[in-house]
C-alpha cells in the first residue's frame, strides 16, 4: 500500500496540529519543527496507546479522531522528554 503526496500533506498537517495543541496543554514551545516533530512521533504513540488499551472514542470523524490520538501521544512523549532531560 502506497500513500501519496495528499496522504503525506495530511499525515504532517495532523502532526502539526497534535504538537501545537500538546505545546498548548503542556506548555513549552520548540517553534514549527518542534511541534512538528513531537505530533509525528506522538501520532505513533497516541495510535498504539488507544489502540494497546482497546480506547474508542466513538467519533465518526476520522480526521478528528486522528488529531486527538496524535496530541495525545505528543502529549505524553513531551512529558517523557522532559522527564528524561
Amino acid at each position: 500500500m502506497s500513500i501519496g503526496t495528499e496522504g503525506w500533506v495530511v499525515f504532517l498537517l495532523i502532526g502539526l496540529v497534535a504538537g501545537f495543541l500538546a505545546s498548548l496543554i503542556v506548555g513549552g514551545g520548540g517553534g514549527l519543527i518542534g511541534c512538528l516533530v513531537s505530533g509525528v512521533i506522538g501520532a505513533f504513540v497516541g495510535g498504539f496507546l488507544f489502540n494497546w488499551f482497546g480506547i474508542s472514542l466513538g467519533i465518526e470523524s476520522a480526521l478528528v479522531v486522528e488529531i486527538i490520538h496524535a496530541t495525545v501521544g505528543a502529549i505524553v512523549v513531551v512529558v517523557l522528554a522532559r522527564l528524561i532531560a
